[in-house]
C-alpha cells in the first residue's frame, strides 16, 4: 500500500505562495521499524543560574531567610533595638535575630525584606508565612506585606507563646497584587520582652502539587508541560564550584530544611558585567525535591556529582584538584547517593529519604560523574568511582564528559578514554552559534552503533551576539534535532541548557524559560523541545529524500518516529530556508490491510517578539482523507506548502 501526500503548512494555506523550484519528494519507509527510541531521549536540564533556583523554581520569597550570609544582614533593613546573634537552634545555620524594645513608645523594632527583586504576592491568593521563635515571657509577632510605597496589603498576627524554639505558622492573603514589595515584621506592642526570630519563611500555599516546601506552580507546570524524558539536575558548574569547599554536596540539601547551610554560588561572581554578590544557594530547593520533581514530571532523574575537580576554567594547576588517592569521601558520596534514591528504609540513607516523605524507592538509573571536565586528570579520577560503582551499584548506568566542546584537542581525547573506561554515556555540550547548527545534522550518522552512547547533555544556538532567544535560533535547533532523532541508536539523551532566567538578575543567555516574580514568558526553544518531546515515539524510521537522508538539502531537514502506542507514523521537517516549500511525503511499504485514520499537521512559525524571548505561532490541522480501493486503497490529502523558517510535524495515525 502506497500513501503520498503534499503538505501545506497550517498556518499559511491558500495564502502562500509556491517557490518556482520543484517539489522535494521525501520517502518514509513504514515497513521496517527500525531500533528503540529511548524513553530518555527528549529531557530537561536544570542549573541554578539566572536565579533560577532561589528566585525562580523554588517558591521561598524571602532571601537570606537564616541570616546565614556572609554579610549576615543582607536583604534586611532592621530598625530598632535588632541585634544578631549565632548560638541558634539549628547547627548549620546558627544565626538569628533577637529583637528587643525600641527604648522609646514612639518607636518600634523589627525588620523588612527586599526578597528576590522585591516580594510580590498575588491578589487573593494564599500565603504561609512561618518563623522558629522563641520569647522568655511571651510576644506578639506583626506580619505585613507593603508594597513599594510601604502601604499594607496584608497583615496577620504570631503570638509566640514558649521560651522554647518553635516553628509558628500563619496563613496571609493580601488584597490586591504586588510585583515589588516587602515582607515587614514588627514586635508588637507592648514590646517589654525579647523576640528571637530564625528561619523566616514566606510560600504560596498554592506551589507545584501543593508542597509546603514547594516549588512555584507555573514554572514546574511549564517543565512538566514538555513530558520530559530526563531531568539533569543539579548542574553545570555550580558541581564544581570555583574551589573544592563551594563545590555542590548533596548530603547538604537533604534532611530539615531548616538545617541545610548555605552555599556559595559560583555565578555570583562570574561575570563582573552582570554582578550579583548576593547569589547564594539556601539548598532548600535539594536532591529530595529534585528527585520528587522528576517523579511527578515522569522523568528519569540524573544527578551530576563532583569527581573531585574544581572548575578547571577558574583554577588551571592540578593542586586544586582532590589528589587522585584521597578521593574515597567523594567515591562514598556516591554510593550513598545511590542508597538515598533507591535503598531500603532501613538503611541508613534510604531511612532519611523515608522520613522525608518518600518510603519508595525513586528508581535511580543513571548517574554522571563530572560536569565537563577534560584531561588525563579528569580520567585518571574518573576511574576509580567507575570501579567502585560497578562493584556497589550494579542498577547505574554511569555518564561521563567530553570536555566543554564539541570537538578539538579535548573531546578527541577523552572519547577514546570513555570507552577505555566502559562509561554507559558521554555527554556532549555544543553552545554554537547557526552555522554550526545548520551544518551539524549529520553528525552522528558515523557514530559507531554498539557501546558507549551520546547525552547530548547541554546545547543552544548562539545566534552570532549572543542575543536573547530568538526564533532563528530555535529553528535551527530544531533542524539540528532531525539528526539527534535520525540517530536514537546512537544518542539516548538531550537537553536544552540553560533552563532558566529571571528577567532581572539573567548572567546568561540565551535561555529556555525567561520569568519575572508574577509570570513566564516562553521561548521558540521551549515549543521545539515541546514539540518533539510531544512527538518522541517508540522507534526509529526511515525518512530519505532521493534516497539520502535530508540534511539541509535545499534548506530542508528531516528525520521520523514510529509510535507503537498510538499505532501511528510521525515525521519532523525543517524548512529552514526563507522562502516557502512544497513538499511531497510518501508512506512506503505500509503493513497489508493497514488502514489511515487521519492525518494531522502541527507546524510552528514565528509571530511575537520580546526584549527577552520570541514566542512563535503554533497551529495544528487535521488534513482531509480519501482512500481509493481502485488503487489499492491508496489514500490523499489535499495539496499543501510548508512556510519559510518552520517547523512541521505530520502525524498519520493508523486504525
Amino acid at each position: 500500500m502506497n500513501l503520498k501526500t503534499c503538505l501545506l503548512s497550517c498556518a499559511t494555506i491558500a495564502t502562500v505562495a509556491v517557490t518556482a523550484h520543484a517539489s522535494v519528494d521525501i520517502s518514509v519507509d513504514a515497513g521496517k521499524i527500525g531500533p528503540e527510541i529511548q524513553p530518555t531521549m527528549y529531557g530537561l536540564f536544570f542549573e541554578d543560574i539566572n536565579y533560577g533556583a532561589d528566585g525562580g523554581l523554588y517558591a521561598e520569597k524571602i532571601k537570606n531567610r537564616s541570616f546565614e550570609f556572609p554579610q549576615n544582614l543582607a536583604g534586611w533593613i532592621t530598625f530598632g533595638n535588632v541585634e544578631l546573634k549565632n548560638d541558634g537552634p539549628f547547627e548549620r545555620n546558627p544565626h538569628y535575630v533577637s529583637l528587643s524594645a525600641a527604648g522609646h513608645n514612639d518607636k518600634h523594632t523589627g525588620l523588612d525584606n527586599e526578597g528576590f527583586f522585591g516580594v510580590s504576592c498575588v491578589g487573593g491568593e494564599k500565603y504561609r508565612f512561618s518563623v522558629w521563635a522563641r520569647s522568655p515571657k511571651g510576644a506578639n509577632l506583626d506580619v505585613q506585606l507593603i508594597d513599594s510605597a510601604s502601604t499594607i496589603v496584608a497583615k496577620e498576627r504570631i503570638k509566640v507563646t514558649s521560651p522554647e524554639w518553635k516553628k509558628y505558622s500563619v496563613e496571609i492573603t493580601p488584597s490586591r497584587t504586588v510585583n515589588k514589595g516587602k515582607l515587614r515584621l514588627f514586635l508588637a506592642k507592648p514590646d517589654d520582652t525579647v523576640l528571637d526570630l530564625e528561619h523566616v519563611s514566606l510560600f504560596p500555599v498554592d506551589t507545584w502539587n501543593g508542597h509546603e516546601n514547594g516549588l512555584r506552580k507555573d514554572l514546574a507546570q511549564a517543565l512538566a508541560d514538555i513530558h520530559p524524558g530526563v531531568f539533569r539536575f543539579p548542574g553545570g558548574c555550580i558541581v564544581e564550584g570555583t574551589q573544592l569547599p563551594d563545590r555542590y554536596q548533596w548530603k547538604n540539601t537533604v534532611g530539615p530544611v531548616e538545617n541545610r547551610p548555605l552555599n556559595q554560588n559560583r555565578w555570583h561572581y562570574t561575570f563582573t558585567d552582570r554582578f550579583y554578590p548576593d547569589y547564594y544557594q539556601s539548598n532548600g530547593l535539594g536532591f529530595y525535591e529534585y528527585f520528587l520533581l522528576a517523579e511527578e514530571m515522569g522523568a528519569a532523574p540524573l544527578p551530576v556529582l563532583n569527581v573531585g575537580m574544581a572548575c578547571q576554567y577558574q583554577n588551571r594547576t592540578l593542586d586544586a584538584h582532590v589528589p587522585v588517592d584521597s578521593l574515597d569521601e567523594y567515591i562514598q558520596d556516591a554510593i550513598d547517593l545511590v542508597e538515598f534514591a533507591n535503598g531500603p528504609v532501613d538503611s541508613k540513607w534510604g531511612a532519611l529519604r523515608a522520613e522525608m516523605g518518600h518510603p519508595e524507592p525513586f528508581g535511580l538509573k543513571y548517574l554522571a560523574i563530572g560536569n565537563e571536565q577534560w584531561g588525563p586528570e579528569y580520567v585518571e579520577r574518573l576511574a576509580p568511582f567507575v570501579k567502585a560503582l560497578r562493584e556497589k551499584c550494579l542498577e547505574i548506568q554511569i555518564v561521563g564528559s567530553s570536555g566543554p566542546s564539541p570537538d578539538g584537542d579535548k573531546f578527541d581525547y577523552l572519547w577514546p578514554e570513555m570507552r577505555r573506561l566502559g562509561v554507559d554515556l558521554v555527554d556532549e555540550h555544543y553552545y554554537c552559534n547557526e552555522d554550526w547548527f545548520r551544518d551539524n545534522a549529520a553528525r552522528y550518522d558515523n557514530y559507531p552503533r554498539k557501546g558507549t552512547k551520546v547525552f547530548a547533555g547541554e546545547y543552544a544556538c548562539h545566534l552570532k551576539g549572543r542575543k536573547y532567544n530568538l526564533y532563528d535560533a530555535a529553528i535551527h535547533e530544531a533542524a539540528f534535532m532531525t539528526g539527534l532523532e535520525r540517530n536514537a541508536d546512537v544518542v539516548y539523551m538531550a537537553t536544552y541548557a540553560p533552563l532558566f532566567a529571571h528577567k532581572e538578575g539573567w548572567q546568561w543567555r540565551p535561555d529556555m524559560i525567561w520569568f519575572d516574580n508574577l509570570s513566564r514568558y516562553l521561548s521558540s526553544s521551549y515549543y521545539v523541545q515541546k514539540m518533539y518531546a510531544h512527538n518522541k515515539g517508540t522507534n526509529m524510521i526511515s525518512v530519505t529524500s532521493n534516497g539520502a537522508p535530508l540534511t539541509g538539502q535545499d534548506g530542508l531537514y528531516a528525520s521520523g518516529a514510529y509510535d507503537k502506542d498510538k499505532n501511528a507514523y510521525m515525521v519532523k521537517i525543517v524548512n529552514l530556508s526563507d522562502k516557502p516549500q512544497e513538499v511531497n511525503v510518501d508512506l512506503n511499504k505500509l503493513p497489508k490491510k493497514s488502514v489511515i485514520a487521519g492525518v494531522e499537521i502541527e507546524t510552528m512559525t514565528p509571530a511575537d517578539q520580546s526584549p527577552e524571548c520570541d514566542t512563535p505561532s503554533i497551529e495544528t490541522k487535521s488534513l482531509p482523507v480519501t482512500q481509493d480501493s481502485k488503487a489499492k486503497n491508496r489514500t490523499y490529502v489535499q495539496p499543501v506548502v510548508l512556510p519559510a523558517k518552520s517547523f512541521s510535524i505530520v502525524s498519520f495515525t493508523l486504525k
